[in-house]
């Protein structure tokens, strides 16, 4: 673990992290000198009565409590700083390289998994190898310090102090593979409570609605219980090891006493001599504890560090070719020819072909399940289909640079994805946009139009997911975001299907401003919207039913005519 955390974090950070280790080697090293100012002050001061050494070991003593104190500070303020800036580091690689992912990964791990390994996994791992790293370079240390006091006093009582370690050896091991795989259960229980929590906060009108409070707060509640299971099953292996040690401490001090106590009434060794050994060995003891405890919290980080790596691991396999082709910068042909697309066994595509031609606008209709969406899906890659070819002009979108390609489409769709920003930075994403042209798009979209009612205008926050804003508002700071784009193709999915009359005219008008000049695929269930059209494709079950314009289609009869008559008499 160590020597992964090494390589890809911590070599990073050595300055800070040598400067941490000085100082606990520095904090660790004063309980050896304490133990050894404890003879001195029995046998000169106590038991000899010299008051001169009562100002020397005074000193010595405040001396080194300043010093520990000072190098507490110090190291505990440097590897914190070290600590969180390679818990940064990891958790910004996560997300990276999370968002890298392909949308197939995202589908079969939760959000609520993936937020629990890039909050809760690297706060697991980031506790223990401190810890590690204080134990290595305070406590053990300390160990050495004190236990080389005690061999100075005396070998023998050491051997005899030590003489409970086998009981630890055994136990010891077997604690370590149970530790490991209640701290995995827990770790995995907690995914599922942060996906919950996930769906509850999202969803929380729904369930309201549905009376579903007692539902979910039961599911949440059996869920926490077998957590504080995992958790303190867990708990009980890592703390087993230091309670050995305490036991090992019992009999070790037993024995100590028991010879000790006879050489000292024997004449044979001092009460200073006696109190410096037990002090070394006593001092010692809470450093070797937590020595112990380490191998414990090892394996609780392990199972973090296992799944930590394991989404690292995790290589993304829709990736842009090693010599990608240049796309066209004006708005292009778009060609899908006999594309053939499967999940799993589910045939999505079946020999679907069709061109949307250059600066017009073509409509995809048909029933739901019909393959709409998944045309749009291969168009940006984000999904790959098993045979045929998708052109964007004469490039296949397999042939280029991926962030590319996608840079040359903006899409609006049923559910516009704003961000917990101000309605400006919903907009701009963090590009430098002239005021003069930002006002136009702004009016473009009629965002211009609903802004005054705004209680900071463009720097009025849009809430979770929008929340603050309505449908239609959205929606126009969606097509707003898209003309500041301002890409030579554009993706309209239901983008008008979920408004009212009066929202759903203001955004077709933007939607209009907005297509102009380029090649734009509409999905559409109202026909009402697409009559318009350069060109309707009508889908069913994956396949290219018919084509042509609206009165086309009507005069030909078949799957669209009956739509637009089924609809038709619906409204009316």
């Amino acid at each position: 673990m160590l020597k992964w955390l090494w390589s890809g974090y911590l070599k990073f950070q050595w300055s800070g992290l040598a400067v941490a280790m000085l100082f606990m080697m520095i904090e660790g090293s004063m309980l050896g000198l304490l133990s050894m100012v404890i003879r001195p002050m029995f046998d000169s001061v106590f038991i000899e009565g010299q008051s001169g050494a009562i100002w020397m070991v005074g000193l010595a003593v405040m001396g080194i409590f300043t010093v520990r104190a000072i190098s507490s500070v110090v190291q505990k303020v440097m590897i914190k700083r070290v600590s969180e800036k390679t818990n940064a580091s990891m958790r910004m690689d996560m997300l990276r390289h999370l968002m890298w992912l392909d949308t197939s990964f995202h589908q079969n791990h939760p959000p609520g998994h993936l937020i629990e390994r890039v909050q809760g996994d690297v706060n697991a791992i980031g506790q223990v190898w401190t810890g590690i790293v204080t134990s290595l370079s305070r406590d053990l240390i300390s160990v050495i310090w004190l236990f080389g006091v005690a061999i100075s006093i005396d070998l023998k009582w050491t051997a005899v102090a030590l003489v409970g370690i086998p009981v630890l050896v055994l136990p010891s091991l077997m604690v370590q593979g149970y530790v490991r795989r209640k701290s995995k259960a827990a770790r995995e229980i907690a995914g599922r409570m942060s996906t919950q929590l996930d769906e509850v906060f999202h969803g929380i009108n729904p369930i309201k609605l549905n009376t579903l409070e007692t539902y979910q707060s039961d599911r949440y509640a059996t869920l926490a219980d077998t957590r504080v299971r995992a958790e303190v099953k867990a708990t009980l292996g890592m703390s087993s090891i230091p309670a050995l040690i305490d036991i090992m401490t019992g009999i070790g001090f037993t024995f100590v006493l028991f010879f000790g106590g006879t050489e000292i009434i024997a004449g044979e060794k001092t009460v200073g001599e006696f109190m410096g050994f037990f002090t070394a060995m006593a001092l010692a003891f809470e450093p070797l504890r937590k020595l112990g405890a380490v191998s414990g919290q090892v394996q609780n980080a392990a199972a973090s560090v296992e799944r930590v790596q394991k989404i690292l691991q995790t290589q993304p396999t829709l990736v842009s070719p090693a010599l990608p082709k240049p796309l066209p910068t004006t708005a292009p042909d778009i060609t899908l020819d006999d594309v053939e697309l499967a999940y799993g066994d589910l045939p999505v595509l079946r020999g679907t072909s069709f061109v949307a031609e250059a600066g017009k606008t073509t409509a995809l209709v048909g029933a739901s399940g019909a393959g709409k969406s998944t045309v749009f899906n291969i168009l940006t890659r984000l999904v790959e289909p098993q045979s045929g070819r998708v052109m964007v002009g004469d490039v296949a979108t397999n042939e280029a640079d991926l962030a590319d390609l996608r840079s040359l489409f903006s899409v609006v769709s049923q559910d516009a994805a704003l961000f917990d920003e101000t309605i400006r930075e919903n907009i701009v994403l963090g590009r430098d946009v002239d005021p003069d042209h930002l006002d136009q798009v702004l009016k473009a979209a009629h965002v211009a139009d609903f802004l005054p009612r705004m209680p900071d205008g463009l720097n009025s926050p849009a809430g979770p997911r929008g929340m603050n804003l309505s449908g239609g508002q959205r929606q126009r700071v969606a097509i707003a975001r898209a003309l500041l784009r301002n890409t030579p193709a554009l993706l309209l999915d239901e983008a008008t299907s979920a408004l009212d009359t009066k929202s759903e005219k203001i955004v077709q008008d933007a939607l209009e401003t907005l297509s102009k000049g380029r090649t734009t695929l509409v999905i559409a269930h109202r026909l009402s919207t697409v009559r318009n059209a350069d060109k309707i494709v009508v889908m069913d079950k994956g396949r290219v039913m018919d084509q042509g314009t609206h009165d086309e289609l009507i005069e030909r009869g078949g799957i669209y005519a009956d739509l637009y008559r089924l609809q038709f008499q619906s409204e009316d």
